[in-house]
């Protein structure tokens, strides 16, 4: 029996061993994601540690963090059983960066100027309420129907879904918002930020200050084969660059996230693995590069914080929105931008529009057909930083759709023959959250 004992003990060191040292490098990232999102969530949005740590944390392995918010401090800290604490810090403007230990806090720093919307106008061309308007072609008993089946009933977390908004010729004819969310509520869009991203390379053209058909303008490259990659490329996830984008696992997206003190630099350090324009890759590390491009673009970086507002966000209305920053002062435009749901399908409309804004033309209409065009390689699911229904991937939805899409469910989805905006935001993404029967529910509800 004591030998029994001994060995049961023996085995169970080893295995506790085991599974310490292949989990200790993953400590860095869980206790990195955890401030960031505590810290992020509360002094964004107001929300209380608890309503973080039951809804955005929630997520295995993320549990295991303990958190700490030090109001008057504007920060939050995070760590494991004690190991591997990690800080984020909040600076009004610029939100919540994710430091490591050689920060400097003290450090002075520019902040975005920020012009908010000052008309007359009701949503979304100006901020006052919406007047009710009643379509006579709209089943509005199965629309609020349909959009109620969006959300969980009492006591379930199978659908997750915190916001579900439904734009109608510029008209709101449904909203629906989970308990402790509402309006103003702002709400993390994740990868949704790409598709800002591109915009602004948009306006840039449109301005005729960049072509994306050139070789991208990244030195590091002149003298090798990553030469001929450009901007286009790299807008469509084509450019043949290595990347791993596993959030399961340490990644070349996760470290980017949560350990690169430069996220522009992340992709642009890797090697080529295939021709340009002939492999689509999903890469986070590929919008922060085109994030530190749209930097080179101007003379400091008080105009390169300025510009993404002043030029777009802004423009249209957005001002409830923050992209945050890496501890470089990029924009993390492939992660990090927080707007409430109406903000969010403000940008919808704008691209509904085909680029116009109440009569100014913001981006070129040949702009938006390009981001809705598939991407070689893509099977017809991604364009320019927005993700496609071309190839089918809501089989009951119409084809021409196309959307901003985020981790965890957050979605803008763009349907041009319907005249419809439809703005999803959550915890569950498909295919658990049925988001082709949610579109296709409310498409239907609309009668030509």
């Amino acid at each position: 029996m004591k030998k029994f004992l001994k060995v049961l003990g023996l085995t169970g060191f080893i295995l506790i061993s085991y599974l310490g040292f292949t989990n200790y490098p993953k400590l860095d990232l869980i206790s990195g994601f955890s401030a960031k999102s505590v810290a992020s969530g509360h002094f964004i949005d107001n929300r209380p540690q608890k309503l973080i740590e039951n809804g955005d944390n929630d997520i295995d392995m993320i549990d295991l963090a303990t958190n700490t918010i030090v109001e008057n401090g504007k920060f939050a800290t995070a760590s494991v059983y004690g190991f591997k604490e990690r800080k984020a810090i909040y600076r009004k403007g610029l939100g919540v960066t994710l430091i490591d230990s050689d920060f400097d806090e003290t450090k002075p720093y520019e902040v975005p100027k920020r012009t908010a919307v000052s008309n007359n106008l009701a949503f979304p061309y100006g901020n006052k309420e919406p007047k009710d308007t009643v379509f006579s072609n709209v089943d509005y008993a199965k629309l609020n129907s349909v959009v109620a089946n969006a959300f969980d009933v009492e006591g379930k977390k199978d659908k997750r879904t915190r916001s579900l908004l439904v734009i109608y010729k510029d008209k709101i004819i449904a909203e629906k918002y989970d308990r402790d969310f509402n309006k103003d509520s702002k709400i993390l869009g994740w990868s949704m930020t790409k598709s800002i991203t591109s915009a602004m390379f948009g306006v840039l053209q449109k301005q005729g200050k960049y072509d994306i058909y050139k070789p991208a303008p990244v030195a590091e490259w002149k003298n090798d084969s990553r030469k001929s990659i450009t901007t286009n490329d790299l807008l469509h996830m084509n450019s043949g660059l290595e990347w791993e984008e596993n959030y399961s696992t340490i990644c070349d997206a996760t470290k980017m996230l949560f350990m690169s003190e430069d996220m522009s630099r992340a992709q642009l350090e890797k090697p080529a693995a295939f021709k340009p324009d002939t492999h689509w890759n999903y890469s986070s590390g590929t919008t922060n590069l085109l994030s530190g491009i749209l930097r080179q673009q101007f003379k400091t970086h008080q105009e390169y914080l300025d510009f993404w507002y002043s030029a777009l966000i802004d423009k249209i209305g957005m001002n409830s929105m923050v992209i945050e920053t890496d501890m470089a002062g990029n924009y993390v435009g492939s992660s990090y931008g927080w707007a409430t749901t109406r903000d969010w399908s403000k940008f919808g409309l704008l691209y509904l529009h085909k680029g116009n804004w109440n009569g100014e033309q913001i981006l070129e209409e040949s702009w938006v057909k390009y981001s809705a065009k598939p991407t070689n390689t893509s099977k017809g699911e991604y364009g320019a930083q927005f993700w496609l229904n071309a190839g089918g991937r809501f089989p009951d939805v119409p084809r021409e759709m196309y959307f901003c899409s985020g981790f965890q469910g957050q979605m803008v989805a763009i349907i041009q023959s319907n005249d419809l905006v439809i703005v999803r935001m959550g915890l569950k993404e498909d295919p658990e959250f049925d988001f082709n029967g949610m579109l296709s529910g409310i498409i239907a509800t609309i009668k030509k």
